[in-house]
């Protein structure tokens, strides 16, 4: 999977990206990053990318240097691809619809990261495939709102994680019907005067299947 991401702090996502999970599917070349400026395709002499929005009290990011950083990666790899804008509404995100979204775009796409309040509306007419939200909140970043995307998204790679059996039974699995997972426990068996389930203890896995089923919250 290659990911083009389009922001206006590339550097943001280098402690993330570069620990645990994500980290894992860089070196074994499962997934890939490319980062974009969007500085860089101002043609302001300080390099702005913001204007204020018309009639409102904010910023928005203008529409010449991100369609020209678009422009730009649709040449850069030779042809058009998916254009994911993160924003503070539109889909939300649910287990179900990241695991719709990967299969929709697990070879490459791009991503746009917003700031301030907004992107201008013509951008997302003109190039924008899926408008995502993580949840109905507002952050100052819309980079935060992406790792929290790719992460979710990484997830279902085949071999991203040790196990694959537990992205089946991870909460909001299709295995679990959506639902919450069920309560989990580890060694000791008793910790402070509270004891692991006996069924868990019996190695029985038949009922331990039922227990879990029976159990999800």
């Amino acid at each position: 999977m290659k990911i083009h991401i389009i922001t206006i702090f590339p550097e943001s996502f280098i402690s993330y990206f570069w620990s645990s999970i994500i980290k894992k599917a860089i070196d074994s070349n499962l997934i890939e990053f490319k980062y974009y400026k969007l500085n860089d395709f101002s043609s302001n002499n300080f390099k702005r990318v913001d204007s204020k929005a018309y009639w409102m009290h904010w910023q928005v990011i203008s529409p010449e240097p991100l369609s020209k950083a678009i422009e730009h990666v649709f040449r850069v790899i030779w042809k058009k691809v998916k254009v994911i804008y993160m924003s503070p509404s539109w889909d939300l995100l649910t287990q179900e619809k990241v695991e719709n979204y990967y299969n929709k775009l697990w070879e490459e796409f791009i991503i746009i990261c917003g700031h301030y309040e907004w992107i201008d509306q013509r951008i997302i007419d003109l190039y924008v495939d899926y408008c995502i939200s993580i949840w109905e909140y507002v952050i100052s970043s819309w980079e935060l709102a992406t790792q929290v995307f790719v992460d979710s998204i990484a997830r279902n790679i085949p071999w991203v994680l040790w196990n694959n059996t537990s992205l089946e039974e991870d909460s909001f699995s299709k295995k679990f019907n959506r639902q919450k997972e069920y309560p989990v426990y580890t060694k000791p068996d008793i910790f402070m005067w509270k004891k692991v389930p006996e069924i868990l203890l019996s190695g029985n896995h038949k009922k331990i299947e039922e227990w879990k089923l029976k159990n999800l919250t």
